[in-house]
C-alpha cells in the first residue's frame, strides 16, 4: 500500500511539474455542465458543482481511475463488469439473411430475438448473447460495455452511439459506455452471431485468410489503420477480433477467422493488425483490440467446437501447445488492450481440466506473470451459464468466484448483474479483487478519450465509411489474396486467339446456400473490362471457369456429427463439377473457408487451380485475364484425402505434418 502511495504522489509531482504544457482536449457533452478553471474547461460528469479528480483531464490517469473506483458504489462496479449484446429496434443482427429495413437509431425494450439457422430456417442451439433493453441497461444494471451486431447504414450506427453516450451522461457518475463488435469489413462465408457481421457499408476486404494470403504486412497494416477510421467514425472503439488461433486442426469450422496455420506468420499479421487499430498506444482515434482465444483455439478434440458440450475439449497430441502461444505474445508485445480465453477444458494431464476462463494456470501463471500481459481478461460469451467446461457441478456463484479467482475481468454474455453481485455480497469474491478488474477497464477508457468526448460527427461518419478511397485498396487485397496453386497447362493467363479475336469463355459460380434451387450460375459482367468474350454455355467456350464455394454450414448449426472436409460432403455436386469441366480446359477455383479436401474432382482437364478466400468477381478476372499477375500465398496446407484428415495431429501445422499429407501445403503460390 505504501508503495502504491508512493507511486501517486510521483505522479503527482510529475503532473504539477508539467502543469504548463497542458493542451485543452475537445469535450464533448450533451447534458453536463461545462465546469471553468484557470482558463480550462472540463465536463461536470457527477452534477455535483466541483471539479472532482476523476473529471480533471490535467491529472495522472491512476489518479483519476482511483477517483472514480472511490466513488462507485458495488452496484455500479458489478455493472461495470459485464459486456452484453445491445439492440437496435428491428435490427435483425440475429437473422441470417433477413430483409434489410431502415431500422430506429433509439433505444428499444425488445427481448432477443431467436437466431434462425440460415440452412435450415429453424432455431439455432446458440448461446444467449443475453441482451437487456439499452436504457434498463444503462440505469438500472449500470452497464456500460455493449457489443453492437446491427447490420445498418453509418447514419444509424452514430446516431445510436451518441444517443446511448448522451444517455450514459445522465447516469449518476456520467460513465460513458464503450461499443464493441465483431468483424465488419470481410467477405465471408458464414456471418453467424458472434463472428462476423457480414457484408456491410464499411470498406470491403478479403477475409481474414485472405488477409494472410496476400503476404503484404505494410496492406494489412493499411487495411487495420482504414478500418480503424471507419469504426471509430460511427463510435465502434473496441474490437471482438482478431483470433489469434492456428489453423492446425483442418476440421475446425472457426478457420476462416484465422489467419492460417503458421505461428509466425500469424504473429507477423497479429501485430500489424493490433498497431494499425490501436496505434503505438490506445488514443482519441483508436479501436481497441480483443485479441482470441487464448491459448490459441485451433486443435480441438476432432475439430469439434467448443461452444458445444461435444467439443468442449482442446488437446496437444503433438506436444506444440507453446507454438499456439506464440501469436498472443506478438499481440502483448504490440500492446493489445484485451485477451479473451476460449471456453475448451484442456485435454492434458498437465493442466486442470476447466475451460480456459476457470484456469488459473493459464491466466494467472502464464498470461500475467510469464507473458507480463497487464490489460484486460475478458471472457467469451457464456461461459458462466452456458459453456461452464470442466464446472458443471459448481453452481453459478461458485464459478464466477472461479473465474474471477483465475483472472477473469469482464464477462460476455450477460446483461443481469444479480449473481456476480450477490458473489461478492456473500463474500466468495472480494471488493479489493472487483476493484482490480474495474481499474483495468477504466483505464481502456480513459485511453481511448471517451471521458473527455464519447460523441462523434455523424456527418463525418456518413462520408467517411466505406468511401472510394478505402474501398480501392480494398479492391487492391482481393487480388493480391488470391493463390494460384496449379497452372500445369499454362492456360494463365487466358490470351487472346492466334487471330486476336477474345477468347470465349463460360464462367459459372456454384455456391448452394441450403435455400436457393439453382446454386449453379453463369455469370457475365455487367460492363466488360477485360479481353474476353462471356458464353452462355460451357458448349460455346474455348475455356470453363468454375467458381466453387463450399459450404459447410454455420458454426452453429453442428449437431456433434464428425466433420467431413470433402466436397461432396459440403454441399457440392462433384458429379456435375467433373461434367462441367470434362469437354473443355478448365480453371477451377475453389473458394476456401476451411482446408477442403479436392479428391473427388477427376478430371485431367482441371490442371488449373486458383484459391480464394473471399473476393469478387472483378478481382478473379483481373487474374485469370493477366490484368493482375498473382502473388498470393496459400495460408494453410490441404490435406490429400479424408484418411490424413482422420489421422491429423490437432496441434501440428500442415506444413510440419508427414510427407504425403498435403496437397497443396502452407505458403505455396504461383505467378505468371
Amino acid at each position: 500500500m505504501k508503495v502504491k502511495n508512493l507511486l501517486l504522489l510521483i505522479s503527482l509531482l510529475t503532473f504539477e511539474l508539467n502543469a504548463q504544457k497542458v493542451t485543452q482536449p475537445q469535450l464533448g457533452s450533451r447534458s453536463a455542465k461545462i465546469l471553468k478553471k484557470s482558463g480550462l474547461e472540463f465536463k461536470d460528469l457527477n452534477k455535483n458543482g466541483k471539479l472532482d479528480k476523476y473529471e480533471d483531464w490535467r491529472l495522472p490517469q491512476e489518479v483519476r481511475i482511483q477517483d472514480l473506483i472511490s466513488q462507485m458504489t458495488i452496484e455500479e462496479k458489478i455493472g461495470f463488469m459485464l459486456i452484453s449484446t445491445s439492440r437496435l429496434a428491428g435490427d435483425f443482427s440475429f437473422q441470417q439473411n433477413a430483409p434489410k429495413t431502415e431500422i430506429s437509431s433509439g433505444f428499444n425494450e425488445e427481448d432477443l430475438m431467436q437466431p434462425i439457422n440460415m440452412f435450415t430456417r429453424k432455431p439455432l442451439p446458440v448461446p444467449n448473447m443475453g441482451a437487456a433493453g439499452t436504457t434498463k441497461g444503462v440505469m438500472t444494471y449500470n452497464l456500460r460495455h455493449f457489443i453492437l451486431r446491427a447490420n445498418t447504414s453509418a447514419k444509424i450506427l452514430a446516431e445510436w452511439s451518441n444517443n446511448l453516450q448522451a444517455l450514459c451522461e445522465t447516469s449518476r457518475l456520467g460513465i460513458p459506455a464503450i461499443i464493441a463488435s465483431n468483424p465488419r469489413n470481410h467477405i465471408t462465408a458464414d456471418a453467424a452471431i458472434g463472428l462476423s457481421v457480414g457484408t456491410t457499408v464499411f470498406s470491403k476486404w478479403p477475409g481474414e485468410l485472405g488477409l494472410s494470403a496476400m503476404r503484404d504486412l505494410k496492406l494489412t497494416r493499411e487495411f487495420a489503420e482504414i478500418a480503424a477510421k471507419e469504426w471509430s467514425a460511427v463510435g465502434l472503439r473496441k474490437g471482438y477480433m482478431y483470433m489469434a488461433d492456428l489453423s492446425t486442426e483442418p476440421r475446425w469450422a472457426r478457420i476462416e477467422g484465422t489467419f492460417g496455420e503458421d505461428a509466425d506468420w500469424t504473429s507477423n499479421m497479429i501485430r500489424e493488425i493490433v498497431l494499425g487499430f490501436q496505434g503505438d498506444k490506445l488514443g482519441k482515434n483508436s479501436v481497441a483490440m480483443t485479441t482470441k482465444h487464448f491459448p490459441g483455439g485451433g486443435p480441438q478434440v476432432g475439430g469439434q467446437d467448443s461452444h458445444f458440450d461435444w467439443g468442449k475439449n482442446a488437446h496437444y497430441p503433438g506436444g506444440m501447445f507453446d507454438y499456439h502461444v506464440k501469436p498472443f505474445i506478438a499481440a502483448i508485445n504490440a500492446g493489445t488492450s484485451s485477451i479473451m480465453p476460449y471456453y475448451s477444458a484442456p485435454k492434458d494431464k498437465n493442466m486442470e481440466e476447466v475451460g480456459f476462463s476457470y484456469n488459473k494456470a493459464i491466466i494467472q501463471d502464464l498470461l500475467r506473470k510469464q507473458l507480463g500481459f497487464k490489460g484486460i481478461v475478458n471472457s467469451d460469451t457464456g461461459p458462466i451459464d452456458m459453456m461452464p467446461w470442466g464446472v458443471e457441478n459448481l453452481t453459478i456463484l461458485q464459478r464466477y468466484q472461479k473465474a474471477l479467482d483465475a483472472g477473469v475481468d469482464i464477462f460476455s454474455g450477460g446483461a443481469d448483474p444479480t449473481m456476480l453481485l450477490e458473489t461478492v455480497k456473500k463474500g466468495l469474491v472480494s471488493e479489493a479483487r472487483i476493484n482490480e478488474s474495474i481499474a483495468r477497464l477504466l483505464k481502456e477508457k480513459f485511453d481511448l478519450g471517451l471521458f473527455e468526448n464519447p460523441y462523434v460527427d455523424v456527418d463525418a461518419a456518413v462520408k467517411t465509411v466505406g468511401n472510394a478511397e478505402f474501398q480501392a485498396k480494398g479492391d487492391l487485397a482481393m487480388r493480391k489474396s488470391i493463390v494460384l496453386l496449379r497452372n500445369d497447362a499454362k492456360l494463365l493467363p487466358i490470351a487472346p486467339k492466334a487471330d486476336r479475336r477474345p477468347t470465349k469463355v463460360y464462367f459459372e459460380t456454384y455456391f448452394d446456400d441450403g435455400r436457393t434451387k439453382t446454386p449453379v450460375k453463369a455469370f457475365k459482367p455487367e460492363v466488360n473490362k477485360w479481353n474476353l468474350e462471356f458464353v452462355a454455355t460451357k458448349e460455346e467456350a474455348d475455356v470453363v471457369i468454375l467458381w466453387l464455394t463450399p459450404n459447410g454450414g454455420s458454426l452453429f448449426s453442428s449437431n456433434g456429427s464428425p466433420i467431413e472436409l470433402q466436397l461432396s460432403k459440403n454441399k457440392i455436386d462433384v458429379a456435375h463439377v467433373n461434367e462441367t469441366t470434362y469437354h473443355k480446359p478448365t480453371v477451377m477455383i475453389i473458394n476456401y473457408t476451411s482446408p477442403w479436401v479436392i479428391d473427388e474432382v477427376d478430371n485431367p482437364n482441371v490442371k488449373t487451380v486458383l484459391a480464394t478466400f473471399g473476393t469478387t468477381t472483378d478481382a478473379i478476372l483481373d487474374v485469370v485475364s493477366g490484368a493482375y499477375n498473382p502473388t498470393g500465398k496459400m495460408p494453410f496446407s490441404t490435406p490429400t484425402s479424408r484418411k490424413v484428415v482422420m489421422e491429423n495431429q490437432s496441434d501440428v501445422p500442415g506444413f510440419m505434418k508427414p510427407k504425403g499429407y498435403a496437397l497443396f501445403k502452407a505458403g505455396d503460390g504461383l505467378g505468371y
